[in-house]
């Protein structure tokens, strides 16, 4: 099973984000070309399975058991629809995944045919909280998608965590959001 390097979209989407349209302070400032003393924001690669990736993604959610191949698998549909952008935030010192959040565009027929935004799985890792991370990417993905031409971006998130998210221009919204779930 070959794990590299290949970005799951173009790095240039991030490099190129219109950062000056950012509507949250940064102390220190840091941005995503400069997100702090040995960290890069990037788009999730492959080789990041062996470094910490789910071991980040767990301090949020139940991950299962994911081998090589599935991850791979997953990895490989996810670019090829092109509507997925999970970044990551890379500690080089330690060659470890300290960070990461996911832009999904929807694809519909309202609004003229437009997309919509959805930010899920926004989690930084213990030993990181504090740096400003959590920021970062959700200032990224909210750029993100409008730099994507999507007419909204949505999330979902704990009542303690509405304040945080209304830093960035969310507000709540008068739908209820419900869900049904199945166990596997």
């Amino acid at each position: 099973m070959l794990l590299d390097e290949t970005p799951l979209f173009e790095p240039s989407l991030l490099q190129e984000l219109d950062w000056s349209s950012n509507t949250v302070s940064f102390s220190p400032p840091i941005s995503p070309s400069s997100p702090g003393e040995g960290l890069v924001l990037r788009p999730l690669c492959t080789a990041d399975f062996n470094r910490g990736f789910f071991k980040v993604l767990s301090q949020l959610t139940q991950t299962g058991d994911v081998t090589p191949e599935q991850f791979t698998k997953k990895f490989e549909h996810m670019k090829k629809t092109g509507d997925y952008y999970v970044v990551v935030v890379e500690d080089t010192h330690l060659g470890q995944i300290v960070a990461t959040a996911t832009l999904i565009t929807e694809h519909k027929f309202i609004h003229s045919c437009a997309k919509r935004g959805r930010v899920e799985e926004v989690v930084v890792s213990d030993v990181c909280r504090g740096k400003q991370l959590g920021k970062l990417l959700v200032s990224a993905l909210t750029l993100l998608s409008k730099k994507l031409n999507c007419y909204k971006i949505t999330l979902e998130c704990a009542p303690n965590n509405v304040a945080f998210y209304q830093k960035f221009g969310y507000t709540a919204s008068h739908e209820t959001y419900m869900q049904c779930r199945f166990s596997n």
